[in-house]
């Protein structure tokens, strides 16, 4: 649960920063910032959801995955793992400067 407790915590960060935070380029420049989060995500261009929900998605398979986990010498959490651990994503195949 300490995965989805992070999860949580950005998502209220980003639900009360959101009238304040605007993005100069496109799609997001032609979404006002006075309205509501709801109909700010009702604006965006239908590949802009399918491609955060499909990242999102891949970050939730990736950490939970055993066959990655067990590169880390981990198990799943509801299988004694450690919980809140994410793995690094040194085993793909191009190099990523992103580590969680």
């Amino acid at each position: 649960e300490i995965k989805h407790g992070r999860v949580a915590m950005a998502a209220f960060v980003g639900y009360c920063v959101q009238s304040n935070v605007h993005f100069p380029w496109a799609p997001f420049n032609s979404i006002p910032t006075n309205i509501a989060p709801a109909e700010q995500w009702a604006q965006l261009p239908e590949a802009a959801k399918w491609q955060i929900i499909l990242f999102v998605g891949f970050l939730e398979v990736y950490s939970e995955h055993s066959f990655i986990l067990e590169k880390y010498g981990q198990k799943h959490y509801m299988k004694g793992g450690k919980p809140g651990f994410f793995p690094d994503f040194d085993t793909m195949v191009h190099p990523v400067p992103l580590n969680l």
